[in-house]
C-alpha cells in the first residue's frame, strides 16, 4: 500500500452558495482523508474555489460588485461552511491566489514551448453558463447547451489552442492500461466513447472578457485571458507549489480526484492531456458521483426545494447527516434527499443498531459487574463471532478506496448485527441466573470489542460520535489503536465502561418545516395519448398572417416573424424554420399559431406563440388554411 494519500474535491465555482451536492463531494473526500490518516498514511486533502470566467464577471456586475469582491464573498461562504462542518482539509485554494496564478502561467509557458499551444481563430457555439464550447452536433435543436439547456451564442475570436487531438491515442492507451483510472467503471466507458468519437484542439484563451489569468509576459499578448477550465484544473498541482515552491509536489500524482458526473469530461480528458503535455504523472483515480434530487424532484431555486446542508446538519446533527449521505446511495448513482429517509436511517441504523447496542452493554455491565469489562474469556466462548468479525473488517478497506462507501457502511453494520444477535442468543441475564458469570462477561466483552472496532472503522464517517463511543469504552481513536485493534485483531484490555447519554434519540417527526409546493389534484390514470374535448379547448389555435420576417443573427435555424393575429399589435414569433423557408417566402403567408402559449426567450428574443408545421423525411411544411381567412380566426 502507498504510504501517501492526495485527495481533492473540485474547486467549487463561485457563481452560487454551497448546496447539498457540494457537501456530498466534500464529505466523501473528508471521509477518505480521515481514514487515510487513521491508517497512518501521509495525507494531503485539497479543496477550494474556482473564481475566474465570464459567468463570474457577469454575476458580479449584476450585483454591483467587482469580480474580486463577488468572488471573495462567495468563496468565504464555502470556507465558512467547511470550517463549521470541521472538514479536515490541508489547504483551501483560490484561483485568485498569487501562487496559483504564477503556477498556471508557468504551465502555459511550458506547453507553449513544447509546441502544444498555438495561436489561431475560433468560431463556435459557446455556453456562458458552462464556460464551454460545443460542436453543433452536440447541441439541442442546434442552439441549446447539451449540459444545462441554456442557449448558446456563436463566438468568433482570436484564440490560443491546445493540441488536444495530439493526445487522443495516448488517452485511450491510458484508459486501457489503467483499469481503475475512472470510477465507477461504468463512467469510464462513457469517457472512452467520447474520446473515440474524435478530439478537436481546444480553445484555451478568451479576448471577449477580462476576468481571468493573463498569459505569461513572455508571450506579450495582454488582451488574452486563459480559459477558465485550464486555469481551474491546474489548481491540483499549483496547490502543491507547481511553478513556485515545489516542496509539496511529493504528493503528486493525486490518488483521488472527486468530481460530480457533470464535470467528468474535463477531468478525464482535458486534465490528463494537460499533464501529458507537462510531462507529469497522471492521477491514479478520477471518481465521479451522481446528483441529488429532493423528494424525487430535481432541485431548483424556482421550486424552493434546494437543500441547504447547514440547515439540515444543524437540525439533525452533522454526523447523522454525514452517515446518511454516504450510506443512502451507491457512489456514482443519483441520490434522493428527504427528511423521511434521513429519519429512517437515524432511527433504524443509528439508534436501533448502534446506539441501543452501546446502551445495552452499559446497562448489563453496570447491573452485573459494576461496569467492569474483561475480555479474558472472549476467544474461549466466542471464537466463531470473533472470526466472522475479523473477516468482515479485513474486507472493508477495499470498499473505502474503491469509493464504495455505501458498501463499506453496509458491511460494517454486519458486525453490529453479530453483536446484537450474540446478546439475544447468549442472553447474559440467563447466564447470570445459571451462575455462569464467565460466559456472561465474555458476551458483554465481545460486544464491547465489536463496538470498539466499529468506532475505529466508523470514525472517518462520524468523527464526533465515535469519539464518544471510544470514551465510553476507555480507549482513544488513533493510528496506534487502529493498528492494534484492526490490523492485529487484538482485544481491549480490561476497563471500566462509562455511562454516556443516548447517542441517537429517536426522531418522531420531521424537524424542518417543508415548504408547501403547489400541486395539481391527482386525476385518474388516462389511456396514454388520449385527451378530453376540454383538454383540447384549452389550446387556442388561430390563423395569423406573416407581415414581417427576418433572419436571427448567428442562428442557423431561427427566423424572427411578426404575425398579425387580429390583435392590437402583431405578435413576435421565433420559429426554427430557416432551413426550409427564407424570410421573403413567408411575407403575406397565413399560418396556424398556438396563441395562448406562455412567452419564452430563444437566443435572447421573446417569442409570443408557436407556428404549427409537419415534418417527415421529405422536409417541413407549415400548416396553412386552404383559403385566406381573417387574421385571428379560431381553428377548431
Amino acid at each position: 500500500m502507498s504510504s501517501k494519500m492526495y485527495i481533492t474535491t473540485p474547486i467549487y465555482y463561485v457563481n452560487d452558495v454551497p448546496h447539498i451536492g457540494h457537501a456530498y463531494t466534500t464529505i466523501i473526500a473528508d471521509t477518505v482523508a480521515r481514514y487515510a490518516r487513521l491508517r497512518g498514511m501521509d495525507t494531503f486533502f485539497l479543496t477550494g474555489t474556482d473564481e475566474h470566467g465570464q459567468k463570474i464577471e457577469q454575476s458580479a456586475k449584476a450585483k454591483g460588485k467587482t469580480p474580486q469582491e463577488y468572488a471573495d464573498e462567495i468563496s468565504r461562504k464555502f470556507k465558512e461552511l467547511w470550517d463549521s462542518f470541521e472538514i479536515s482539509y490541508d489547504k483551501f485554494i483560490r484561483t485568485t491566489d498569487k501562487e496559483h496564478i504564477e503556477g498556471v502561467q508557468k504551465a502555459f509557458e511550458i506547453m507553449y514551448e513544447r509546441g502544444d499551444i498555438y495561436k489561431g481563430t475560433y468560431e463556435g457555439h459557446y455556453c456562458i453558463s458552462c464556460e464551454a464550447f460545443f460542436p453543433e452536433s452536440q447541441l439541442v435543436d442546434g442552439e441549446f447547451c447539451p449540459d444545462c439547456g441554456k442557449e448558446t451564442v456563436i463566438v468568433k475570436e482570436e484564440s490560443y489552442f491546445f493540441r488536444l487531438s495530439k493526445y487522443q491515442e495516448k488517452l485511450l492507451d491510458w484508459y486501457k492500461s489503467e483499469e481503475e483510472c475512472i470510477l465507477p467503471k461504468s463512467k469510464k466507458n462513457e469517457v472512452i466513447k467520447f474520446v473515440e468519437g474524435g478530439l478537436n484542439d481546444l480553445s484555451i484563451t478568451r479576448t471577449s472578457f477580462d476576468w481571468g489569468v493573463k498569459l505569461p509576459k513572455s508571450l506579450n499578448d495582454p488582451k488574452h485571458v486563459m480559459y477558465v477550465w485550464l486555469d481551474a484544473l491546474l489548481n491540483y498541482i499549483t496547490a502543491l507549489g507547481y511553478g513556485t515552491d515545489e516542496k509539496l509536489m511529493r504528493y503528486w500524482p493525486a490518488d483521488f480526484h472527486l468530481v460530480g458526473k457533470d464535470i467528468l469530461r474535463f477531468h478525464a480528458v482535458y486534465w490528463p492531456a494537460f499533464l501529458m503535455s507537462l510531462g507529469l504523472p497522471l492521477p491514479k483515480h478520477i471518481a465521479a458521483h451522481g446528483w441529488w434530487t429532493r423528494d424525487g424532484e430535481k432541485m431548483s431555486k424556482s421550486k424552493g426545494n434546494v437543500v441547504d446542508p447547514k440547515i439540515v446538519a444543524d437540525a439533525y446533527g452533522l454526523d447523522n447527516f454525514r452517515y446518511f449521505l454516504l450510506r443512502e446511495v451507491p457512489f456514482g448513482q443519483d441520490g434522493d434527499f428527504s427528511q423521511r429517509a434521513l429519519i429512517d436511517r437515524i432511527n433504524s441504523d443509528l439508534s436501533n443498531d448502534l446506539g441501543n447496542l452501546l446502551n445495552r452493554i452499559i446497562g448489563m455491565s453496570g447491573k452485573y459487574f459494576d461496569h467492569k469489562i474483561s475480555g479474558t474469556n472472549v476467544r474461549k466462548y466466542h471464537a466463531r463471532e470473533i472470526k466472522k468479525t475479523e473477516s468482515i473488517i479485513n474486507g472493508l478497506e477495499e470498499y473505502m478506496f474503491d469509493m464504495r462507501l455505501h458498501k463499506y457502511l453496509e458491511e460494517l453494520w454486519k458486525i453490529l448485527g453479530i453483536a446484537n444477535k450474540s446478546i439475544d442468543t447468549y442472553a447474559p441475564w440467563s447466564k447470570m441466573k445459571e451462575g455462569k458469570e464467565d460466559e456472561a462477561m465474555a458476551t458483554i466483552a465481545l460486544v464491547a470489542n465489536i463496538l470498539a472496532k466499529t468506532a475505529l472503522m466508523l470514525h472517518p464517517v462520524m468523527p464526533k460520535t465515535t469519539l464518544k463511543i471510544a470514551q465510553a469504552l476507555g480507549f482513544e481513536i488513533e493510528n496506534k489503536n487502529f493498528e492494534k485493534f484492526i490490523l492485529q485483531n487484538e482485544l481491549l484490555p480490561d476497563f471500566t465502561i462509562k455511562s454516556i447519554p443516548p447517542l441517537f434519540p429517536k426522531i418522531e417527526k420531521p424537524l424542518l418545516e417543508e415548504k408547501k409546493r403547489e400541486t395539481t389534484p391527482k386525476k385518474a390514470p388516462k389511456e396514454e395519448g388520449i385527451i378530453t374535448i376540454d383538454d383540447f379547448f384549452k389550446v387556442s389555435l388561430k390563423i395569423g398572417t406573416v407581415i414581417e420576417a427576418e433572419e436571427v443573427p448567428k442562428s442557423k435555424k431561427l427566423l424572427k416573424l411578426r404575425v398579425d393575429l387580429g390583435e392590437e399589435r402583431p405578435r413576435q414569433i421565433i420559429a426554427g424554420i430557416k432551413e426550409f423557408y427564407s424570410p421573403e417566402d413567408l411575407i403575406g403567408k397565413q399560418v396556424c399559431v398556438v396563441a395562448n402559449l406562455k412567452p419564452a426567450k430563444l437566443m435572447g428574443l421573446l417569442s409570443e406563440g408557436m407556428i404549427l408545421a409537419a415534418r417527415d423525411e421529405n422536409g417541413l411544411s407549415l400548416l396553412m388554411p386552404e383559403t385566406t381567412k381573417k387574421p385571428g380566426t379560431p381553428v377548431k
